[in-house]
């Protein structure tokens, strides 16, 4: 009898089922390790780190996973490899190059429309003028203005007048002295850049209306008047979108390559 009950106690046992258990790869782990230390502050920028012999005996890991390991924090922007025999892996702080690169593979990548980076534009570069004439500093000013020179230079190709265009909104966002506001319109650079480069754009007209919006901003951002200083961005973004017409805006973004040319911001 008792062994007719172990038998059906066996049987009415409850089926106990695991879903499957992925095991992240070793390189992954080394990743995660040394790019907490670094955005932890306890890899202080500039420190050279073990070579690849050193780091394979300290951490026992394969050489092949330490070498992946680097080269993913390489790309990251966290690491700089320095060749030589001096040289090696060498710690550095995040910079706008990883995000320019981020984002101009998103709007390649998803197609993003032009009327998406307009209505991005609209919401965050008036703001950006706000806290410029609030925050601005007389270098930030300097700079501002060194670039309307550049824009209003007669001799100018239209491929610097179009990269001074960029070079200005990109400087209105430094002088908010707001990193991440300045690091998202250097990662926008390549993107308006971009979205600018059409006969339209390139007329005398254009370029004079172009000219004229930026001085007179630049003049509110040098008086501290924040209230104009948005109303007349404002109305600078309204009326180049209004130029635009809607078979150019329900276009994709065609961003030249996704590997940052230097730091544009």
């Amino acid at each position: 009898m008792a062994q007719n009950d172990a038998r059906h106690g066996s049987s009415a046992r409850p089926s106990v089922r695991f879903a499957p258990m992925s095991v992240p790869k070793a390189s992954d782990i080394l990743v995660d390790e040394l790019r907490e230390r670094i955005l932890s502050g306890e890899l202080a920028e500039g420190t050279t780190l073990p070579s690849e012999r050193d780091l394979v005996e300290q951490t026992q890991m394969s050489r092949t996973t330490v070498r992946e390991a680097l080269r993913i924090l390489e790309v990251q922007g966290l690491l700089r490899i320095v060749p030589g025999r001096a040289g090696g892996a060498v710690v550095q702080r995040p910079g706008s190059d990883a995000v320019v690169s981020s984002v101009s593979a998103l709007i390649r990548g998803r197609r993003i429309r032009l009327t998406a980076l307009l209505e991005t534009r609209r919401a965050i570069e008036p703001i950006c003028a706000q806290l410029a004439a609030e925050h601005r500093t007389d270098d930030d000013l300097a700079g501002l203005e060194e670039i309307n020179k550049d824009l209003a230079n007669p001799d100018s190709s239209f491929a610097e007048f179009l990269q001074a265009n960029v070079d200005w909104h990109v400087a209105v966002a430094k002088a908010t002295h707001n990193e991440l506001i300045a690091a998202f319109m250097a990662a926008l650079s390549r993107a308006i850049y971009a979205s600018t480069a059409n006969e339209a754009y390139g007329a005398p007209e254009s370029r004079s209306l172009t000219i004229r919006a930026h001085v007179s901003i630049t003049e509110a951002i040098r008086k501290g008047d924040a209230a104009t200083a948005v109303r007349r961005m404002s109305r600078h973004l309204d009326s180049y979108a209004a130029g635009i017409p809607q078979d150019d805006k329900d276009e994709s973004i065609v961003v030249p390559g996704i590997t940052p040319a230097g730091d544009q911001s």
